[in-house]
């Protein structure tokens, strides 16, 4: 049985309803952190069923993600997530063409669960099994929601775990030109809302908080690292906004929590924004992405929207129910590394610093 603290839902996006005898059928499998999700996505770019079991609840007691109970919960749930998957999809596994799976990064013990899943239905039923690179299925999200986007194309990925500016060459060839030196800005806006006092997770309660604050209120630095003019540092920004506030309470002064909010949101948006135009200009990119968690802000989306308005740029991120982790951004990575025929072994294990290239 699984945790009642741990909700569940099917966040699967709208497709055409009919298939042919050619499609391509992907289970997919994401277990890397917190979210036990599967997903049958047809052909890299209709999902028939997401399923998300999302522990944000029990781990918001903590303050952040506990990876002992993230993995214990995995195994809970990882079974009925599967089967409540194939159940919306009106699908079995005997029409299923291959099995893909996150293989990392994230955390181990996360991923060995959903990894030790998808080698065993692999294995019964002697399907094909293909590991995934986590942010490439972040990437792959936007193929879902934009059925004309193909590549070549710049992409941010930005998250809780990653903050990179990555060329996508073609469907599963990239080429990373810029990333962060220490924290991911959504680590940032984690340990900054943290600091303020809005509790775990962050991101979205800053994003709300700020739109009541002065953005200009207090200038926050923006991180820039001599002579790599595309990678992030969000360390020093993260240690301004608590010295800032620890100041503050050593003077017996009051801080406006939505300006601080605001301020801090502004410094981080404007090194990404930046940092990923000046990329697009470099390289000759007409076309920009984002993807990851902190995609879904809404500041960042606004000020992104605003300048490739300016620079005539398209611009394409994905709902923010694909933003964050979830089994169907995996099928869709999974998918285009399956008709590139990819295949793993049995021996495939879970690789928690797994290296994107």
């Amino acid at each position: 049985m699984m945790d009642e603290n741990i909700s569940f839902y099917n966040a699967a996006y709208p497709h055409a309803v009919c298939g042919c005898e050619d499609d391509t059928y992907i289970l997919a499998i994401e277990s890397s952190c917190d979210e036990t999700s599967a997903a049958v996505v047809r052909n890299g770019r209709d999902v028939l069923s997401n399923i998300i079991a999302s522990q944000i609840d029990i781990h918001k007691l903590y303050g952040g993600v506990v990876p002992e109970i993230a993995s214990r919960k995995h195994i809970e749930c990882i079974n009925p997530v599967i089967e409540e998957a194939l159940k919306q999809a009106d699908t079995e596994l005997d029409k299923i063409d291959a099995v893909c799976v996150t293989y990392g990064p994230g955390l181990v013990g996360s991923l060995l669960v959903g990894v030790s899943a998808a080698k065993a239905i692999a294995y019964a039923k002697n399907i094909p099994l293909v590991g995934v690179h986590h942010i490439g299925g972040h990437i792959s999200a936007n193929y879902i929601c934009h059925k004309d986007l193909k590549p070549p194309f710049l992409c941010l990925v930005v998250s809780g775990g990653h903050t990179n500016i990555v060329e996508v060459k073609d469907y599963g060839v990239y080429n990373i030109i810029g990333r962060t030196r220490d924290d991911a800005a959504g680590e940032a806006f984690d340990k900054v809302a943290r600091t303020i006092g809005l509790g775990y997770p962050g991101g979205a309660k800053i994003d709300k908080l700020a739109k009541e604050g002065d953005a200009e209120a207090v200038h926050f630095p923006r991180g820039h690292i001599e002579g790599h003019p595309y990678d992030f540092s969000f360390s020093g920004i993260k240690s301004a906004v608590l010295n800032y506030v620890n100041g503050c309470n050593m003077k017996n002064e009051e801080y406006n929590r939505a300006s601080i909010a605001a301020s801090f949101q502004k410094a981080v948006v404007d090194v990404l924004v930046g940092h990923t135009m000046e990329a697009a200009d470099e390289y000759g990119y007409d076309c920009v992405a984002l993807a990851g968690g902190v995609a879904c802000n809404s500041e960042l989306r606004r000020e992104f929207k605003e300048i490739c308005r300016r620079k005539g740029k398209k611009l394409y991120y994905p709902d923010p129910v694909l933003c964050t982790d979830n089994a169907a951004m995996i099928g869709a990575a999974g998918y285009y590394e399956y008709i590139r025929g990819v295949r793993h072994g049995y021996d495939l294990n879970a690789a928690a610093n797994l290296k994107f290239e």
